[in-house]
C-alpha cells in the first residue's frame, strides 16, 4: 500500500515539557488509522504536528517520500492535502454554510466561484447539508456545524482526513450523526486519522488503533488485537476504564 505520511522519529516539546517522544507511524492510501489514549496522553498534540499547526522539536514526516521539516518545503503547499476538522468546529461565523466550503477552495486552490459551490454542494450533499447552505453558522447544532466543518475540510479534496475528537465538543445524541457521516467517509475509501475517544467507533471504523500513552506510542495494531488482545498493561488498564464507563 502506498504511505500517504510517514513519521519518523518524531518529538516535541512545550519548554521543558516533552509531549512527543519518539514517535513513528505510518499511514497508507485508503486507510483509517484512530489514536487513542487518556488526556494528555499527547493524541491531540500529534494531529496538530502532522499538520505543522505545532512545530515538532525533532524528526521527521515523510509527505510523498519527501521530508516536509526540512526548512525547503513549502508548509502551506503541504497544508492544503490535509483536511482538518477540529473539536470546535471552528467555522467562520459570519459566512453562511455554502460560503464556509467555498471560501478556502477560491482563495488556496483558486478555483472560480462557480466551480467551488458545484463542489461544495456536492460535499453537503454528501454530509446531508444541502438544506441549510444559507444558513449562518448560530442557526445550526453542534452536530450541523460539525458535519458542515467536514463537508468545508472535503471540499478542498485533500490526500488525507485529519480528526481532532470530532464529537466532544457535542451533545450526545448529536454524536451519533457525525460519527455516521465519518463511518460513511471511511466505507468510501478516504484516508482518515482520526483522534477519539469514541472507542466503539474506533473498533468498527478503523483498519489500526494506535493507543498513546504518556508521550509514546504504547502499543499498536488492528482493532481486534488492541480492544480483544492487547499486549501492554497500559492498554488493558485504560480499555477497561474506557469500555465499562
Amino acid at each position: 500500500m502506498e504511505q500517504v505520511i510517514e513519521i519518523q522519529q518524531l518529538k516535541k516539546s512545550f519548554g521543558a515539557h516533552e509531549v512527543l517522544k519518539d514517535i513513528n507511524f505510518s499511514v497508507s492510501k485508503g486507510e483509517v488509522v484512530c489514536i487513542i489514549g487518556s488526556s494528555g496522553s499527547g493524541k491531540s498534540t500529534l494531529l496538530r504536528c502532522v499538520n505543522l499547526l505545532e512545530k515538532p522539536s525533532g524528526g521527521q514526516i515523510i509527505y510523498k517520500g519527501e521530508n516536509i521539516l526540512d526548512d525547503k518545503h513549502n508548509v502551506y503547499e503541504y497544508r492544503k492535502n490535509l483536511g482538518m476538522v477540529f473539536q470546535h468546529f471552528n467555522l467562520f461565523n459570519n459566512h453562511n454554510v455554502l460560503n464556509n466550503c467555498v471560501v478556502g477552495q477560491m482563495k488556496v486552490l483558486k478555483r472560480s466561484k462557480q466551480e467551488a459551490e458545484k463542489v461544495a454542494m456536492k460535499y453537503l450533499s454528501l454530509v446531508g447539508m444541502e438544506r441549510f447552505v444559507n444558513a449562518k453558522p448560530k442557526q445550526l447544532s453542534g452536530g450541523q456545524k460539525q458535519r458542515v466543518a467536514i463537508a468545508r475540510a472535503l471540499s478542498m479534496e485533500p490526500d488525507v482526513m485529519l480528526f481532532d475528537e470530532p464529537t466532544s465538543a457535542l451533545d450526545p445524541e448529536m454524536v451519533g450523526e457525525v460519527l455516521k457521516v465519518m463511518k460513511e467517509l471511511a466505507d468510501a475509501g478516504l484516508t482518515m486519522l482520526i483522534v477519539t475517544h469514541e472507542m466503539e467507533f474506533a473498533r468498527e471504523v478503523s483498519d489500526r488503533v494506535v493507543f498513546m500513552d504518556k508521550g509514546v506510542i504504547a502499543e499498536e495494531g488492528s482493532p481486534e488485537q488492541i480492544f480483544n488482545n492487547p499486549t501492554e498493561e497500559r492498554t488493558r488498564e485504560f480499555l477497561k476504564r474506557t469500555l465499562k464507563a
